[in-house]
């Protein structure tokens, strides 16, 4: 009796101490496949994704036959929205040099036929003009004539001279420059809603000078994709845009020469340093790098 029960004494301190001895150390034996087996049951939770992607230079699909004035808003910058040309809507709203529009302004986005047919184009002649046969008609002409000469002598104004007093541009034929220092970020795609222009690589803060001598017609953040903008009239013809500025050195009004710094440069929509490049002729986005100089 007492060896009997010598015996389950000593098995059960063998138990005990085979258990202490073996669960430490071989637990994650028996434990990790179980483990594994229920992450398997369970959903995978994945981070989640945020858009990166920059700001995009938004158009409407379809262009309203009319648009309201906003403040801030100028002629130049609501035909560069719509992508109309900017002498076509103060053509058609009978809105004359130096374009002044007014915040709550209803502007036609659209030919209308009606003042077209009481108001026939007559083209200017070096001799006498034909003088239409109502009154009216005939101050309508004349209105025409004269903001195409205050139009055409503005311009020459803006654009004479460069620093070195020699004439550099004129209305047939434009010199372009890189407007900033940096590799090519993205190209042009005709037809493109989103690409209408270049991007540039560069540095935080650095210059973004003007590409061509001429005219500030917009400086400032009411055009959304774009950032702080700036606008500059070369011609009848040209104009070009710089976007994602972070600091403005030019006002509306002012005349530039090519070359000189207008701002500085910003960021896109991930942060990265970038300018945004367009250029524009009557109105419709061009390829820059048509009209650029070899890139350096």
């Amino acid at each position: 009796m007492v060896g009997t029960e010598a015996f389950g004494l000593n098995q059960k301190v063998a138990t005990y101490a085979l258990t202490r001895s073996f669960w430490p150390r071989y637990a994650w034996v028996i434990i990790l496949p179980f483990l594994l087996f229920l992450s398997g049951c369970t959903a995978p939770v994945r981070a989640p994704v945020v858009s990166r992607e920059a700001p995009t230079v938004s158009r409407p699909t379809v262009r309203p036959s009319t648009y309201r004035v906003q403040r801030g808003d100028t002629l130049y910058s609501i035909a560069w929205r719509f992508g109309i040309d900017y002498s076509s809507i103060a053509r058609w709203n009978g809105v004359r040099y130096p374009y002044t529009i007014y915040p709550g302004q209803r502007l036609s986005l659209r030919p209308i036929t009606k003042a077209r047919r009481s108001a026939p184009q007559i083209a200017p002649s070096t001799k006498t003009s034909k003088t239409l046969k109502t009154q009216g008609a005939t101050a309508t002409h004349k209105s025409v004539v004269s903001d195409k000469r205050v139009s055409d002598a503005a311009t020459k104004g803006v654009i004479s001279r460069s620093n070195n007093g020699k004439k550099t541009t004129d209305s047939l034929k434009l010199q372009w420059l890189w407007p900033t220092k940096g590799s090519l970020a993205e190209r042009f795609v005709k037809g493109d809603p989103v690409r209408k222009g270049v991007k540039i690589n560069g540095r935080y803060g650095a210059s973004v000078n003007a590409a061509e001598s001429g005219k500030v017609v917009y400086a400032g953040n009411g055009l959304i994709g774009y950032g702080r903008l700036v606008i500059i009239k070369h011609n009848k013809n040209y104009l070009s845009a710089y976007g994602y500025n972070r600091k403005i050195h030019v006002k509306e009004g002012d005349t530039v020469e090519k070359g000189v710094r207008i701002a500085e440069m910003g960021s896109d929509g991930n942060g990265k340093p970038m300018l945004h490049f367009e250029i524009r002729r009557n109105g419709a986005p061009i390829d820059p790098l048509k009209l650029l100089p070899r890139h350096p």
